[in-house]
């Protein structure tokens, strides 16, 4: 008899696929996701992981001009952290340390919803400088968290 295993009982998974600087690259992240999803017994996430991983794909294509990487790694009890690195060392508002709180966007903005709605939807949410080291790597890492309190609906405020 097989036994569906939680993300708790799967200690690997860390799923890192590169993505190229191409407009399709969160299509890309979007079917990366599902299955490994699928394959580990974590579908019920697929709806707001795969909204929150698009958008901090597009980020990357459209702020920098290099390839990204995706990054799925399971934290246990039902959470993945999604992860995205890029090569522009900019961290946006809110995911740096001391940004100043999101604030309401307005129909006449341009650009911004993307991030908000990762703020929104997502459990927690950070991002990183990384520093240049020997092969170049630099940039930034953006990341959220998703779990079981995040599906369905918005977090709750805090």
């Amino acid at each position: 008899m097989l036994q569906k295993l939680q993300v708790s009982q799967i200690p690997n998974l860390d799923v890192r696929p590169q993505l190229p600087h191409d407009p399709r690259a969160a299509r890309i992240a979007r079917v990366t996701l599902r299955a490994v999803l699928a394959g580990h017994g974590m579908a019920q996430l697929q709806d707001t992981a795969e909204l929150l991983a698009s958008e901090l794909v597009a980020n990357a294509y459209r702020y920098s001009s290099g390839s990204s990487m995706l990054r799925l790694r399971g934290l246990g009890d039902s959470r993945l952290r999604v992860s995205v690195w890029d090569t522009n060392p900019h961290i946006p508002p809110p995911f740096g340390k001391g940004a100043p709180p999101l604030r309401p966007l307005s129909v006449e903005d341009v650009g911004g919803r993307g991030l908000f709605l990762v703020c929104h939807y997502a459990d927690a949410w950070g991002g990183c400088l990384l520093g240049d080291d020997l092969f170049g790597a630099g940039g930034k890492v953006l990341w959220c968290e998703v779990g079981p309190s995040a599906v369905g609906g918005a977090r709750a405020a805090s």
